[in-house]
């Protein structure tokens, strides 16, 4: 390895937004390159002369940097950190710092000779669709030899295997404006709605603001471009209603106005433990504009993918920016940008050699013009040596060590098609431009809308920025509109030179021309049906340089109109995006957290051991003195319940809150019984089934209000139902006026449950006369709260919700009143006791295995509607005889043991699978019928009670006789807790 750092011997003196005061090394490959602060790692290489920097995916052919951005789809690279391997990096995104080191992929042994390029030499045998036809035959190939090569073979770079010890962040933020993008109409549409007092987020993918201002370096308000960005940078940056976030990318559009972000906090230092790598944010706008640019495309010739191919807005960059003088230059364009760029380049010391257009552009006197010409061939395997051009007097070679290709622009429009919209042709500039509401509260402006000139960009999002505070209702200050050149934008289109040989429209994955010819030879004239047979825009750039001149050789090949042939469909990620910044913070705890409850602190000082349900921790028992273990502890507080009065939190159980005026028909669609007909003021039972039929939870559903509704579900389904609800309204219900949110952290609920409890109860609020099954707002202890009047213990019961931040105070002022009165707390213990003594069901029964006939609740699921679920309840496996169904547990001889999870079979019969019967769902000692109980599923089982069966559990040696019986064991009328 060496040690001693390459000069940097393709810089432009003095030229540059780089600090040449701060040299920094760094490594690639293994070799010592030196670049400055400021640069990139693809601009660093370059300045060092260095254009090979990686291989293709599919035939490993050479390839150098295209771009200067994040659409870079040639140069991605391992970065090394102490062990740690990061693939598939932008050399043109990675910023560079001391003692970086990257290595190149896709390649072996080395970058110069990589062996799997004899894949190149094979390719008329690895055209478009190969592996559909290739891998067929012989069939027991397949798993011997085909997909174990293939999948050696997949891949760009890897994994050092070593676990992710870097930090990584989640982020969340609001704003009136959201502006995607810092170019000339993002700044000025920021800083007018700065101005203008609006809550605003600027957010730009690069280090600094200023989009293509950076590198083309117009004249505004007859100051440099670099300057004009400067001074907005600097306004904005004092303005306490903004807020710039740089080396941010917006990766997504969602609903209602929210927008993913991937911010690179870390990535451009040395690594630091402390420092996070990544934060993704979710930010929600209630405007926004999309100013996010457009991006360049290159032109589809013969072996135009060689090192030193790139695009002239990224050569323009290189040159600008980084002041890397690059070498002799041929441009290649269809378009006046492409002139102005060969005109730039010359004006900032870098010889063009030729500038080729199509078109019949006038001789200038800076550089040879080839007008009426096309590029037909490059040669230099390992980097550019020479361009053909083909033109009225032949062809001639020109010496060259770049080619920069100008094919024209393409507006960004991604981000505006994340949520299906499609873009609209536009002949004028030859692209795709977004259309109004195609995300609703989005607007285009500038580049991203089809604008090209400086002075239209500003004008346009000047205009975008008044609109979206008009909507606001947020008056739109005096700003100025700069003065800034304003040339029109003229372009003759040229999507590929036909000029036989490979001509390249996809770099990253290897997709040419033919291939897009012979997708739609072969039947796939379906843009996404190409997509997918030729892999063309599959890559981590997402086709961002190819997909239009893909298209446009499609609609050529199929005879069709570009319009006609349309777009694939845009999905997010806008740019790669970390799973470790995606599932920021779940690592740990972080990702199963410790939830505890208001009453923690006090159960654990009570002597509680707590046990988990769910992801929250609970008190399993209150142990007292003399009491030798748990079973002690948990008869007494059964009795407790049952002759005085207990406390238990019951917080853990999902809260929804649902309201709209379309609730009650909407809560009608989910639960399989009416909750259209609930008075206000009092609350049902309920149960929801799952599409396919089967039970998902049950819970209880108050009515508030006409137009309010708090759902309540169990601990383990909370999460699922509030997503079953989700989908339900986005699925089916869009057009339904109803919004739900989980409230489940918001209250502290407590139940109080035994005949006494109604004196607890006073001692905090004057509660109405509720009915069983009655609810009502009201103070308590002088906090707004709620009460239901529910037992899940089977005894005289309420439940009492506080906001959370008062739980704590208020379960020690029960247990304290209980405790008054012979009662105290109960826990999990004693809770699943009392439940199973009433048949109460939870998910050890509701297992996702059964539907409501199992479980004996049949009549739930309304014949007076529909609801999800109800037609494939009535599949004739659900309803025929012989399914299992929910009983009662009784050991013949009281004085034995039961257990969950047992089996269950004929009393003759050896406990073997084809002799089941059923199975044990729960159990538990009850201290009220003086022996131990359970619940649990036998085939036809309400017909069987008073049989006796066999118990078996492998597993704990039990072998005991049961009896089937009713599975409510206490108080089957209910009188005790309707009291």
């Amino acid at each position: 390895m060496s040690t001693r750092p390459r000069s940097q011997s393709h810089r432009i003196p003095g030229r540059g937004l780089i600090d040449r005061t701060k040299p920094l090394r760094f490594q690639f490959d293994g070799r010592s390159y030196e670049g400055f602060a400021g640069d990139t790692l693809a601009s660093a290489l370059l300045a060092n002369g260095v254009r090979l920097m990686g291989r293709s995916f599919k035939y490993h052919r050479p390839r150098g940097v295209l771009t200067a951005g994040s659409e870079e789809p040639n140069a991605l690279v391992t970065v090394l950190e102490d062990g740690q391997h990061t693939p598939n990096i932008r050399a043109t995104m990675q910023e560079l710092y001391a003692g970086l080191n990257a290595r190149s992929q896709n390649r072996w042994p080395s970058l110069g000779f990589d062996a799997m390029a004899v894949n190149d030499y094979a390719s008329p045998f690895l055209s478009a669709g190969f592996y559909y036809k290739t891998f067929m035959w012989p069939r027991a190939f397949w798993e011997r030899l085909y997909e174990p090569v293939i999948r050696r073979a997949a891949g760009l770079g890897a994994l050092s295997g070593v676990a992710d010890t870097a930090v990584y962040e989640k982020a969340f933020a609001h704003c009136d404006l959201l502006v995607i993008g810092a170019g000339p109409s993002g700044l000025i549409a920021a800083l007018s709605a700065g101005r203008a007092g609006a809550d605003v987020i600027l957010v730009e993918e690069d280090r600094r603001l200023g989009g293509r201002l950076l590198a083309d370096q117009p004249l505004i308000d007859g100051k440099s471009g670099v300057a004009w960005a400067e001074g907005i940078a600097e306004e904005l940056a004092s303005l306490p209603n903004v807020r710039v976030m740089t080396r941010t990318t917006v990766t997504g559009a969602y609903d209602g106005g929210t927008y993913g972000a991937l911010e690179r906090v870390g990535l451009h230092l040395a690594p630091r433990a402390e420092l996070p790598r990544e934060c993704f944010w979710r930010i929600t706008a209630r405007r926004t504009v999309l100013s996010a640019g457009a991006l360049e495309r290159p032109i589809a010739h013969p072996d135009n993918d060689r090192p030193g191919v790139m695009l002239a807005s990224g050569l323009r960059a290189y040159v600008a920016r980084w002041g890397v003088n690059p070498g002799p230059v041929v441009v290649f364009s269809t378009n006046d940008s492409g002139l102005e760029a060969a005109r730039a380049l010359t004006r900032m010391g870098v010889e063009v050699a030729a500038y080729v257009d199509p078109r019949a552009v006038p001789v200038v006197e800076e550089f040879p013009v080839y007008a009426k010409a096309q590029v037909v061939g490059t040669q230099g395997r390992l980097g550019l040596k020479t361009a053909a051009i083909q033109h009225a007097g032949g062809i001639s070679q020109v010496d060259a060590r770049v080619l920069a290709l100008a094919g024209g622009w393409n507006p960004s429009v991604h981000l505006a098609c994340h949520m299906n919209g499609r873009p609209a042709w536009s002949e004028k500039i030859a692209g795709f431009v977004p259309v109004a509401d195609m995300v609703p509260g989005m607007a285009a402006a500038g580049a991203a809308s089809g604008v090209f000139s400086t002075a239209g960009c500003l004008a346009d999002g000047l205009k975008a920025a008044r609109a979206a505070l008009d909507d606001l209702g947020i008056a739109a200050p005096d700003v100025p509109l700069p003065l800034a050149e304003d040339a029109p934008y003229a372009i003759a289109p040229l999507w590929a030179v036909d000029a036989g040989g490979r001509a390249w429209l996809d770099f990253a994955n290897d997709v040419t021309t033919k291939d897009v010819a012979l997708a739609a030879q072969e039947g796939f004239a379906s843009v996404e049906h190409m997509k997918r047979y030729t892999t063309q825009g599959m890559a981590p750039d997402q086709g961002k340089s190819s997909n239009v001149g893909a298209l446009a050789v499609l609609a050529e090949a199929s005879g069709q109109s570009i319009p006609a042939t349309g777009t694939t469909t845009f999905r997010p990620p806008f740019v790669p995006v970390s799973i470790a910044a995606l599932g920021a913070g779940g690592r740990g705890e972080g990702f199963a957290p410790r939830r505890l409850l208001t009453s923690d602190a006090q159960s654990r000082a009570m002597g509680a051991p707590m046990i988990e349900a769910g992801l929250w921790y609970r008190p399993s028992y209150y142990p007292r003195e003399g009491e030798a273990d748990w079973r002690a502890a948990c008869d007494r507080e059964v009795q407790m319940v049952r002759k005085y009065v207990g406390i238990t939190e019951v917080g853990t159980l999902g809260k929804i809150d649902v309201q709209g005026t379309d609730t009650a028909r909407f809560l009608d669609f989910v639960y399989s019984n009416m909750m259209s007909t609930l008075k206000v003021g009092r609350a049902r039972y309920g149960l929801m089934l799952r599409e396919d039929g089967f039970v998902m939870d049950d819970g209880t559903c108050a009515r508030m209000s006409d137009t309010h509704y708090v759902v309540t579900t169990t601990t383990a389904a909370a999460g699922l139902v509030m997503r079953h609800m989700e989908f339900a309204h986005q699925a089916f219900c869009a057009n339904l006026n109803v919004r739900f949110t989980s409230v489940t952290e918001t209250w502290a609920q407590f139940a109080i449950a035994g005949p006494r409890a109604a004196e607890v109860l006073a001692t905090v609020c004057e509660a109405p006369e509720l009915p069983f099954m009655g609810c009502a707002e009201l103070e308590i202890g002088g906090i707004a709260g709620r009460i239901f009047r529910i037992s899940f213990s089977g005894e005289m019961g309420y439940e009492v919700a506080v906001p959370t931040r008062y739980g704590a105070d208020l379960f020690a002022h029960l247990v304290r009143a209980a405790e008054a009165l012979g009662g105290g707390a109960y826990g999990m213990e004693a809770l699943n006791v009392l439940r199973i003594e009433k048949g109460f069901l939870t998910h050890a029964e509701l297992d996702g295995r059964v539907t409501a006939e199992d479980i004996g609740l049949g009549r739930m699921v309304s014949a007076k509607k529909d609801c999800i679920g109800k037609g494939a309840s009535q599949r004739p496996e659900l309803v025929a005889a012989g399914r299992a169904q929910l009983v009662g547990l009784l050991p013949v001889d009281p004085a034995h043991e039961i257990s969950a999870g047992a089996h269950l079979y004929a009393s003759d019969a050896k406990p073997l699978r084809e002799n089941g019967q059923g199975y044990v769902t729960s159990v538990g000692p009850s201290p009220t019928l003086g022996q131990w109980i359970g619940l649990g599923f036998v085939v036809n089982g309400r017909k069987r009670h008073g049989e006796v069966l066999r118990l078996y559990d492998g597993l704990r040696g039990r072998d005991v006789p049961v009896q089937l019986v009713d599975p409510v064991f206490y108080d089957p009328e209910g009188g005790r807790m309707r009291g």
